[in-house]
């Protein structure tokens, strides 16, 4: 909490709670999810109060926002280079820890910098592929 007092972040019990909801959150929730999560508890809280304190996190780089999900823009709360799995059934995102590596030296060649990377898989999920057969 100190580190997000440090970095201008304002604590409302609002924040704290959407903060509480993705800690070690692995199920990569969209706005509406943590929304529909946290109204009853907090009966006033708008969906704006979710987006804005979203946008926060990801321009300090606390989150990320992933687009793989064509439905809708999904939130993950690790912020450390990793890869993801997006199944194609159930819309469940994975995360992939494994080490992938792409040859980008071309790209910087080419006057690129790549600051962050992120390789995304779509497919079905073990659970779909078994309901699948």
């Amino acid at each position: 909490m100190e580190k997000l007092k440090s970095l201008g972040f304002k604590l409302t019990p609002q924040r704290l709670a959407i903060l509480k909801y993705l800690k070690g959150n692995k199920e990569h929730p969209s706005a509406e999810t943590i929304y529909k999560a946290l109204k009853r508890k907090f009966p006033t809280m708008s969906l704006a109060t979710i987006y804005n304190t979203i946008e926060n996190l990801k321009k300090k780089g606390l989150i990320w926002e992933l687009t793989l999900d064509p439905d809708k823009k999904r939130i993950d709360p690790n912020p450390e280079p990793h890869h993801h799995f997006l199944c194609e059934k159930c819309h469940r995102i994975f995360d992939v820890l494994y080490e992938i590596s792409v040859p980008l030296e071309r790209l910087e060649q080419e006057g690129f910098q790549i600051t962050r990377s992120q390789v995304e898989f779509i497919g079905l999920c073990p659970h779909c592929k078994k309901i699948k057969k």
